[in-house]
């Protein structure tokens, strides 16, 4: 499947450095945006949101939006491409924590594109722009909090929409989301070139048997999760 082009206004999102600019990952969440019709009226949260392209993308729709991450740097850039896109966005700092607690607030949607590249021993990093990327050594670090996690932010009926690469078992993810409760199916698809991070760690990866000799390509997944 042809990934989509890139968004004219996904273009025109400022990124600072430090900080995860939008990829063919966020180019399938907003395309996962657009089909599931959020607009006025709905609650989304945009767990961690980098740019804030994700939570702009919701915004412009008419939702209300919330955005959250763990780096001050990306909390920042968000609140600063929400006054130049001139669009009402909550933006606080926060992790998975923020969706953990059971009394918390519940949402018609959650987006999460988590850190899912596989990480060699060194393990994660604890400050810095790799954050947004290494995803522990199976690249489920992150993906497992939001799969345990996402049924407590949803309301009945709501959705969540998270991409990751296929590399860290898209079955295993709809199955962690159906054990905590939800309605899950992977719901779009799109091979892409490996990114320099995939590129600069291809020799390890290959001796784990993630990636095969010549290849340079990755699947990269959106999993739907809804709330009965």
């Amino acid at each position: 499947m042809a990934v989509p082009r890139t968004d004219d206004r996904a273009r025109r999102t400022l990124t600072i450095p430090g900080v995860y600019a939008p990829q063919h990952d966020s180019q399938l969440l907003m395309r996962a945006i657009r089909r599931e019709e959020v607009g006025p009226g709905m609650d989304v949260l945009d767990l961690g949101t980098g740019t804030g392209v994700l939570a702009l993308c919701a915004a412009r729709r008419g939702a209300r939006v919330t955005a959250i991450d763990i780096s001050r740097r990306a909390v920042l850039c968000t609140r600063m491409n929400a006054v130049l896109s001139r669009q009402r966005v909550t933006v606080r700092r926060g992790d998975v924590s923020a969706i953990a607690r059971p009394d918390g607030r519940r949402y018609d949607v959650v987006i999460s594109n988590p850190p899912y590249v596989p990480t060699p021993p060194a393990g994660l990093p604890r400050s810095g722009a790799a954050r947004a990327w290494e995803g522990g050594h199976n690249g489920r670090a992150l993906v497992d909090q939001v799969c345990v996690c996402a049924a407590n932010a949803l309301r009945p009926g709501g959705v969540l929409l998270m991409v990751h690469s296929a590399l860290c078992g898209s079955e295993l993810t709809v199955d962690r989301l159906t054990a905590a409760g939800l309605r899950a199916e992977v719901c779009d698809r799109a091979l892409v070139p490996f990114g320099p991070v995939m590129r600069s760690r291809l020799s390890w990866l290959r001796g784990r048997g993630l990636v095969d000799d010549g290849q340079d390509k990755e699947e990269l997944v959106v999993i739907r999760a809804e709330q009965p």
